[in-house]
């Protein structure tokens, strides 16, 4: 079925674009510490708000070069009474690809010192700028991208096994049992459950790591999500219990809980690929919108949404546009996600597409 699935995403156009820009992306935050050109902890704070570096690879005569680029020298702008950063063209700095940079460890393990692109020791290579910390945006956004893009699937992980059971025991069972059990399940699903992520957050203590924090955020996360999940496996596994081969395994002294969980539940496997497909961007954007609130992963740490707080002001919308990078890189990646969960909907159940 899975096979199925792939050939018909990459018959697909749009589906195919958003598998390929997902692709790229996660390829992109697996391999970040070689990838980017400074280490997550890298602080200049005389280069606060840097624009990003201008690459040349034409020199002053005219003539082809190696790349390379200049640093910024801040001046003062005396009229307009802000801060302005110019070319200091007295000293060329040469992009070097493969070579050794800041050490790191390789998915915190290996230690190493290559970089995909650096520059010499005393330049200076801003791919997207700086922030306010003269922190290299280009590398935190695939350090923060790794909180950002897998925050979904983790919490998937502890939410689907949950509201499978739950739903699979309440429609196998039905009667009281039922009863109870959906009550209690609508119970939770009438909770406001991003206001609620805020209240959980703001009372967490402060003196919680973000990666505490942030596994804290993914349980809060499954344990609302759970509910109305469960809910619609509920009414599927109403459906498939009096068929003929739930009977048969009756007949053969099968336990209940052998057969929800044998035969019921795989039944439900169209419906829990798309679900986990269309579910993935609600938390993104709700991971994201914590950090925007300054709730979620906490600095020094980045994660897409915390570095996109930093753009709601005004003067940085105007005068720094590359702050925006983190929400444009959020509205890519749920979008691919969202256009590949319609497609899987469509290939696996056809009447959706026809209706």
């Amino acid at each position: 079925m899975i096979r199925d699935v792939f050939k018909q995403l990459m018959k697909d156009k749009f589906a195919k674009i958003a598998l390929i820009v997902l692709g790229v992306i996660y390829f992109a935050l697996f391999f970040a510490d070689f990838i980017a050109p400074y280490t997550k902890d890298f602080s200049d704070r005389t280069m606060a708000y840097v624009p990003p570096s201008k690459i040349f690879v034409i020199d002053e005569n005219g003539r082809f070069s190696k790349p390379y680029t200049y640093n910024y020298v801040r001046n003062f702008d005396s009229e307009n009474l802000r801060i302005t950063y110019d070319l200091d063209r007295s000293q060329k700095h040469y992009i070097k690809f493969f070579s050794k940079g800041q050490p790191y460890k390789f998915l915190g393990l290996i230690p190493m010192k290559r970089h995909l692109i650096t520059t010499d020791r005393d330049g200076r290579l801003f791919l997207l700028g700086t922030d306010i910390n003269g922190r290299d945006v280009f590398s935190r956004l695939l350090f923060g991208g790794r909180i950002s893009m897998t925050i979904g699937f983790l919490a998937l992980f502890v939410l689907f096994p949950i509201g499978l059971l739950y739903g699979g025991i309440a429609g196998y069972f039905g009667g009281i049992v039922d009863t109870l059990m959906m009550r209690f399940a609508e119970a939770v699903m009438s909770i406001p459950s991003f206001y609620l992520l805020i209240i959980l957050a703001s009372i967490l203590p402060s003196g919680m790591t973000s990666v505490q924090r942030f596994m804290l955020i993914v349980i809060i996360l499954a344990l609302i999500g759970w509910a109305g999940f469960a809910r619609v496996v509920r009414g599927m596994v109403l459906s498939i219990k009096n068929q003929e081969f739930v009977q048969a395994a009756k007949s053969i002294g099968a336990s209940r809980l052998r057969i929800i969980v044998k035969h019921i539940l795989p039944q439900t496997a169209s419906f829990v690929i798309v679900a986990m497909t269309l579910s993935v961007p609600s938390y993104i954007l709700s991971e994201s919108g914590l950090s925007f609130l300054g709730l979620g992963i906490q600095q020094p740490d980045a994660s897409w949404g915390n570095m996109f707080k930093e753009a709601q002001e005004y003067t940085n919308i105007i005068y720094r546009p590359w702050l925006l990078t983190p929400g444009f890189l959020i509205f890519i990646a749920v979008l691919a996600f969202n256009l590949i969960g319609d497609t899987i909907r469509d290939v696996l159940d056809p009447k959706s597409k026809v209706r």
